[in-house]
């Protein structure tokens, strides 16, 4: 919970640092009141409930950024380092304090759990990983440094509501703060008419699929009589199952496959992720993602898994529908910008797997196969924007001008094509293992390994271009030895997630 304060909380920092850091005199008296506020609930926490002492966290860290926006705004990129590490920490010492019992907070809005505090933080460390190998990147894209950082923050608080809610007016106030961000970072470079198409078509189709997930909403509201998504469990589940709850999930189905972009919900996907400006399209198709894809599990292994028969053959269909379309229409093409795009919906239809695992076995998938798939595509992205030509011809000769960033880039190739000792073979793994276990679904699991050998050929058609191809590719920046330490520092993740998986594993 205090994750999600803290995400909140640094978000709006960093967009006072970029909007108000000359007002100094007028932060410095604004600031008065949320230490006041703070001192106040800190006391009344000590009699009160759980909520006073969060209460209270919000306005002391409220307190200490408003007067940290004092600082001149070149600093933006140091002081969000900081403020990662802080939210590290913090997620850290929630998994410490818990006690493996489910914690229910604000009215049974939000749950707190095991699963939804080793997601937070292992997706904080990915997006730790992507500022640490981006920055320098992010700073080039515009002049609202700050702005860009804060928006991150606010993705992440989205996160953390998605990890955690109880209701689904939660759930949907999550997805929100989730795609808001997104829709502007895809429309960051002013300068290119690609990005400005790239966030008016995410932010068209995204308030598209929102009507669709609110009237999905609407209908089990309707069916169950209540928001809450345990209650609804036993009200759903009966012989005679009403026909607007099976609309209602099957308008939440339509509406969480935009968001993850499988077939045939995906169409936006190469477009966006293309146009939108090379850095933050890597944060979108991993962390944000991810989010959406553990939002997507909660809700159906939590609501409706008793209810399968209903919905699992549909799940079934689609799955096989964007493994097909991401993968087949990925061969051809000619950008890997692009071919990442088409990747990623490849990769959805994997991560589609833990929704038909069985319920332990699909939350222990899931958040492996994000984690994997995450830091791989941030890695492979941080390659991408070193280089200036995105086409397979750019790549040519990568390895005789750059040897390590053809080195790494391939490693990062290999776990996204599922090679052994990589991260990526152990995510795929897992995730069709617990597919396994249900017997009428060998037939899925046989599809999905013939995918993923198409996969092999465009994965790899990249490695043969930086090392069997000859060629002088043109750089965009100068790799520095920071840039080399960090990349092989996100290789080594990837090579121990493959390696010894089980570090990353939930615990018990």
């Amino acid at each position: 919970m205090n994750a999600i304060i803290e995400a909140t909380i640094y978000g709006v920092f960093l967009m006072l640092l970029g909007l108000m850091w000359q007002e100094r005199k007028l932060i410095w008296a604004i600031s008065i009141i949320p230490a006041c506020l703070s001192g106040y609930f800190f006391i009344t926490s000590a009699a009160g409930t759980h909520e006073h002492e969060i209460t209270a966290r919000v306005f002391f860290i409220l307190t200490q950024l408003l007067l940290a926006t004092t600082i001149e705004r070149k600093y933006a990129s140091i002081v969000t380092k900081v403020l990662f590490i802080a939210l590290l920490v913090g997620n850290i010492y929630e998994i410490k304090i818990h006690n493996n019992v489910p914690e229910l907070l604000f009215n049974n809005m939000l749950r707190i759990e095991p699963s939804s505090l080793w997601f937070n933080l292992l997706m904080t460390g990915a997006a730790f990983i992507y500022i640490m190998l981006m920055n320098k990147d992010i700073q080039k894209v515009g002049n609202y440094v700050a702005e860009y950082f804060s928006l991150i923050f606010f993705i992440l608080c989205g996160l953390y509501l998605l990890s955690s809610y109880n209701n689904l007016l939660m759930m949907f106030i999550g997805i929100e703060i989730l795609s808001i961000p997104q829709y502007i970072l895809a429309g960051s470079d002013k300068h290119n008419l690609k990005s400005s198409e790239a966030s008016l078509k995410y932010f068209l189709m995204g308030a598209f699929s929102t009507g669709i997930l609110l009237m999905g909403i609407a209908l089990l509201y309707g069916a169950a009589h209540t928001f809450n998504i345990m209650e609804m469990v036993g009200m759903l589940h009966s012989n005679a199952l009403d026909p607007l709850a099976i609309t209602g999930i099957l308008f939440i189905i339509i509406a969480f496959s935009f968001k993850v972009s499988a077939a045939p919900m995906h169409m936006w996907t190469p477009d966006v992720y293309d146009g939108a400006p090379t850095v933050f399209t890597a944060f979108m198709a991993t962390v944000g993602k991810s989010a959406a894809f553990f939002a997507f599990i909660r809700l159906f292994h939590f609501s409706f898994y008793d209810l399968s028969e209903h919905w699992i053959l549909i799940i079934a269909c689609i799955t096989c529908a964007t493994l097909f379309i991401g993968n087949i229409t990925a061969v051809f093409q000619q950008s890997i910008k692009r071919m990442l795009a088409y990747s990623s919906i490849a990769q959805a239809g994997f991560m589609l797997f833990a929704l038909l695992a069985y319920r332990p076995m699909g939350m222990q998938s899931i958040i492996f196969y994000a984690t994997a798939y995450s830091i791989a595509t941030i890695g492979m992205f941080a390659v991408l924007v070193k280089v200036k030509d995105y086409t397979y011809d750019g790549f040519n000769g990568l390895a005789k001008k750059e040897p390590l960033l053809a080195f790494v880039a391939t490693i990062f190739l290999f776990s996204l094509a599922g090679i052994p000792l990589t991260g990526g073979f152990m995510a795929k793994y897992f995730v069709l293992l617990g597919v396994m276990q249900h017997g009428d679904m060998l037939w899925l699991v046989l599809f999905a390994l013939l995918m993923a050998a198409i996969s092999v050929f465009y994965y790899f058609r990249v490695i043969m271009a930086m090392y069997f191809k000859q060629g002088s590719p043109e750089m965009n920046s100068q790799v520095t030895l920071y840039d080399k330490v960090m990349l092989l520092v996100t290789c080594l993740v990837v090579l121990l997630l493959g390696i010894v998986p089980q570090f990353f594993m939930l615990p018990g």
